[in-house]
C-alpha cells in the first residue's frame, strides 16, 4: 500500500448477520418516490414515472443505537426502507441477471432534513444538505441473500414511541428489486460494497429529541434507537 500524505479515512463497514467479518460499503444510492402511497403524500402522481435517485456519503451509514438530532433543522423526518447490499456491479445489468448482484439485504432509515428539502425544491437547488448528513442512514446487520432469499413481499413499518406510524409491503414497491439495480446501472457503474436504499411507504412524519424508534421488515430485521 503507497503511504499518503494525510492519515487514510478509516473504511465504512456494517455487520453482517452470523458473521465476524463485515460488509465494506463503497457507495449508497436511494431511491425516491418508490411506493405509490408515498408519492401521493409528497405531493406526486404515483405512475410508473422512471425512477429517480440521490445519493448519501458512505459514511452517513452507521449501525448505532442513537441518532443525533443534526443542527440547523427544526423538521427531521424519518423513513424507514430496504436495503441492499451488493456484491457484484457492472454497468447496464439486465433485469434478469441483477438478483445476482445482491449479497444481502437490511432494515435502513433514510433521515431526512425536510425544512432543508422543501427549501431547496423551492429554490431548486440540490438536496445534499437534507439528506446526506452525518448518521443519517442507520442500518441494521445485514442478512445474507443466501440465507433469507430475495424478500419480494413482507410487512415494512416503523414505530415511534410505541405508536405505529409506517406500515406497508415490499410487494407495493413501484419499481422491484430487480428493476431498481438494472435502472441504476444505466446511470453509474455498480461495484461491490454499493448500499441501494430502496424508497419508503406512507406515513413519513417528524421526530424530536428523546423519540425511541423502532422499526423492522418481516424477513429481514429490526432496527431501533433513541433520538439524541
Amino acid at each position: 500500500m503507497r503511504a499518503t500524505v494525510i492519515p487514510a479515512p478509516e473504511p465504512v463497514l456494517l455487520d453482517v448477520e452470523g458473521a465476524t467479518e463485515q460488509f465494506p460499503v463503497r457507495r449508497v444510492y436511494c431511491v425516491g418516490r418508490n411506493y405509490a402511497d408515498h408519492a401521493i403524500e409528497m405531493g406526486h402522481d404515483p405512475s410508473r414515472e422512471p425512477p429517480f435517485f440521490f445519493q448519501k456519503n458512505a459514511d452517513n451509514i452507521y449501525n448505532g443505537e442513537t441518532f443525533p438530532y443534526p443542527a440547523l433543522s427544526s423538521d427531521v423526518h424519518y423513513e424507514v426502507e430496504l436495503v441492499m447490499a451488493l456484491s457484484g456491479g457492472g454497468a447496464d445489468v439486465s433485469v434478469e441477471d441483477a438478483l445476482s448482484k445482491v449479497y444481502g439485504y437490511a432494515v435502513g432509515i433514510d433521515f431526512t432534513r425536510r425544512d432543508l428539502q422543501d427549501k431547496a425544491k423551492k429554490m431548486s437547488r440540490p438536496w445534499e444538505a437534507a439528506k446526506a448528513f452525518e448518521k443519517s442512514a442507520p442500518v441494521s446487520a445485514i442478512v445474507p441473500a443466501a440465507k433469507i432469499g430475495h424478500p419480494q413481499m413482507g410487512a415494512i413499518w416503523l414505530e415511534v414511541n410505541g405508536g405505529r406510524k409506517q406500515s406497508g409491503d415490499l410487494n407495493q414497491m413501484i419499481w422491484k428489486l430487480p428493476e431498481i439495480i438494472a435502472e441504476l446501472s444505466k446511470l453509474f457503474v455498480l461495484a461491490p460494497g454499493d448500499v441501494i436504499m430502496t424508497g419508503t411507504p406512507a406515513g413519513v412524519g417528524p421526530i424530536v429529541r428523546g423519540d425511541q424508534v423502532a422499526c423492522g421488515i418481516d424477513g429481514v430485521g429490526k432496527l431501533s434507537l433513541t433520538v439524541a
